[in-house]
């Protein structure tokens, strides 16, 4: 009788099913991984939500074509006329309530299968846009817990257009991430850029597609330069963690709020020992 690589993947691992085992293990390999939107009508829909407020800000009949509105916005928009319009795309994306829930959605097979079943979701989400040759949207290199983030903490970046090279972002691969992290002071004097140059040639760009979603640690390199291609970058972003594991500075309530607590977990969180009792 022979034993399939699926079989003896079950018997290493038996609580976990083989699809499930084969995405932590990419996660785990790279620090991020590129997969398919688990509801294409959901992020077809908050991309059309984009589209309308975009259109509307800017004075515009919404378009036929909302990829190739998006692609090309700077034909409508100025470098010093971004923000304002960038807010007014972000306060009608965040004062839909079925948005969160529908952006969870379209993750939630990586979710699941990367961070876990009981999670906290950020209370906002971001968007951004990169206009081409835009040097004020240059976000530098980077990692969030750097900067008060909790290391268990995991962005899902949802491109609403096609986006590769500098239109893209990049993110240092795991294990050369662990290798540059020890050389994170020899260059805190010189500055970031000194340190980009130094492992800029280790940089993955991501190449990914309206109808894919990126799914990576924070805890990584990460940044974007300027856009020198000729269309619009599109995407949003939002953290998710474990209800139950560490907080840092973004905190439970404040930051992040719990989506999908389980009955036992909030019978366990509310349940209090009767006064006087001796544990």
């Amino acid at each position: 009788m022979t034993i399939t690589q699926q079989d003896a993947e079950r018997r290493a691992h038996p609580f976990v099913e083989p699809d499930d085992l084969a995405l932590g293990a990419a996660f785990l390999d790279k620090g991020y991984v590129i997969v398919e939107a688990s509801d294409m009508d959901g992020l077809a829909r908050i991309r059309g939500l984009i589209v309308e407020a975009a259109a509307r800000a800017l004075g515009l009949d919404p378009p036929d074509d909302p990829g190739a509105f998006l692609n090309a916005v700077q034909a409508h928009v100025t470098p010093t006329e971004l923000n304002p319009f960038r807010l007014a795309c972000i306060q009608a994306l965040n004062s839909e309530p079925w948005v969160r829930p529908t952006y969870y959605r379209i993750a939630q097979r990586a979710l699941m299968a990367v961070v876990g079943n009981e999670l906290a979701m950020q209370r906002n989400l971001n968007l951004s846009i990169q206009l081409p040759r835009d040097d004020s949207s240059i976000l530098p290199l980077h990692a969030d817990v750097w900067d008060g983030d909790s290391p268990y903490e995991v962005v899902v970046w949802t491109p609403l257009v096609d986006c590769y090279q500098t239109k893209s972002m990049f993110i240092l691969p795991r294990a050369q991430n662990a290798v540059a992290h020890e050389r994170v002071a020899d260059h805190q004097l010189s500055g970031v850029e000194d340190l980009y140059a130094a492992v800029e040639s280790d940089m993955d760009w991501i190449d990914i597609k309206f109808g894919q979603i990126l799914l990576f640690s924070q805890n990584l390199m990460h940044g974007n330069r300027m856009n020198v291609e000729e269309t619009t970058r599109w995407s949003i972003n939002c953290r998710f963690k474990s209800v139950m594991s560490p907080y840092a500075a973004k905190t439970l309530g404040e930051f992040f709020e719990p989506i999908t607590l389980k009955p036992a977990t909030k019978m366990g969180l509310r349940y209090r020992h009767p006064q006087g009792f001796a544990e």
